[in-house]
């Protein structure tokens, strides 16, 4: 399987070439995943290591939703923020089986993930946003992450490349991050070895229930029976027609649009992630720094807007003007998978029927607990506990979450 990132036409999501074949869907296996993005294939490969039969459906093509989008940031300290508390502990708990989860991975695919264990800067320019950086980084030493406050003198220390003008910033030495494209090439590799099958272009259209219990699922007319039906359909998985509205999933897409530069030796690049106010932008190893990502409530609208590409580029020339000179070599969009707290849904639906959802923007970083997490699930049939607050019945409770959000 190739690593190469072949130049992708403006419009089009950059990735690598994930090897195709033809797979033909099965009449019955013992896990039938719903969804082919990162969280689908983590699940996959978990269980399939633990020696289960496992088949992935996924309606367009491997990754195609958010995971070949998004921009692998590992960061729950530079993705803290008020309202976030109760996130924290699987966030950080998750980061500490990544790299157990990145070893693994590597080993059993034969790929490199490009896991970077640089920490992230987050910046400020001018007063309004220096105090806005106070609050951030006294919010992110009251919940005890590792976060230091540096002088705009000693981030640009840091990181050369930045403009004079950037004020402050506060360093996160414990973010990480990874290449989505190679961890989902990386991913379907080590599925395939462990004998999952990947299926693309098979939109499950009913599941079938027997005696109060889920028993398979359709594609078209074709039945296939399994002993559980895993919903990990990113964005999708808040849409009607699939569950019944007893078990409807507060999920809703949140549009992004983000773009890949080319750096070169003139040019230069970012040695770590570095954050602002409008955009995140992230170096890979490859020479790419990606910019991203754009907010939109604008439900399932596809495609990139003059105006989403021109907010990345102005707020990535804010603070480093090096991009001016750099190629674009990419731009796409995808659909982040929100839940109503921002808090992924982990959880039994019915017998036979469990949900892995609503990642929102930390869908990489929370791969590995949530891998973990439903693998527990199918097995032993209960969540750890570090999981247990991150069911569907939180949503009944009279006061949410995040009201203030």
């Amino acid at each position: 399987m190739s690593l190469d990132r072949p130049p992708s036409p403006i419009g089009q999501r950059r990735g690598p070439a994930i090897a195709r074949e033809q797979v033909h869907l099965p009449d019955a296996t013992d896990i039938a995943i719903v969804g082919g993005g990162l969280i689908g294939l983590s699940i996959a490969w978990r269980l399939a290591r633990a020696g289960r039969s496992v088949t992935v459906l996924e309606r367009e093509t491997i990754g195609a939703g958010a995971s070949l989008a998004a921009t692998g940031m590992l960061a729950p300290a530079a993705e803290h923020e008020p309202g976030s508390d109760p996130l924290l502990p699987l966030a950080l708990d998750s980061l500490r089986r990544w790299p157990a989860f990145r070893d693994a991975l590597e080993a059993d695919a034969g790929l490199s993930i490009d896991y970077r264990p640089d920490g992230t800067l987050v910046l400020a320019v001018g007063r309004d946003e220096v105090e806005r950086l106070r609050f951030r980084y006294d919010l992110q030493r009251r919940s005890g992450l590792d976060a230091t406050w540096l002088p705009g003198s000693e981030v640009r220390r840091l990181e050369p490349g930045l403009r004079p003008s950037i004020t402050a910033g506060v360093h996160c030495p414990m973010d990480h991050q990874v290449d989505p494209c190679r961890v989902m090439a990386a991913l379907a590799e080590a599925c395939r070895r462990a004998g999952v099958s990947l299926i693309e272009h098979a939109p499950v259209t009913a599941l079938d229930w027997s005696g109060g219990r889920v028993a398979g699922l359709r594609v078209g007319e074709h039945a296939v029976r399994c002993g559980t039906v895993i919903l990990a359909s990113g964005a999708w998985s808040g849409e009607g027609g699939l569950l019944p509205e007893t078990l409807s999933l507060p999920v809703r897409p949140l549009k992004g649009q983000s773009l890949a530069l080319r750096t070169t030796r003139r040019t230069g690049t970012l040695g770590r992630m570095v954050w602002t106010e409008q955009v995140h932008m992230a170096p890979k190893s490859d020479g790419h720094l990606i910019v991203g990502a754009t907010v939109e409530d604008c439900g399932f609208r596809p495609g990139v807007t003059a105006g989403g590409l021109y907010a990345l580029l102005e707020g990535a020339r804010r603070v480093l003007p090096g991009i001016e000179e750099m190629d674009v070599e990419a731009v796409w969009s995808g659909y982040r998978p929100t839940s109503d707290d921002d808090a992924p849904i982990i959880d039994t639906l019915a017998p036979g029927l469990v949900a892995a959802t609503g990642h929102h923007r930390n869908g990489y970083l929370l791969a590995p607990v949530t891998a973990d997490a439903v693998a527990e699930l199918v097995t032993d049939g209960a969540l750890p506990e570090v999981a247990r607050p991150f069911t569907r019945a939180r949503f009944a409770q009279a006061e949410p979450w995040r009201a203030s959000a």
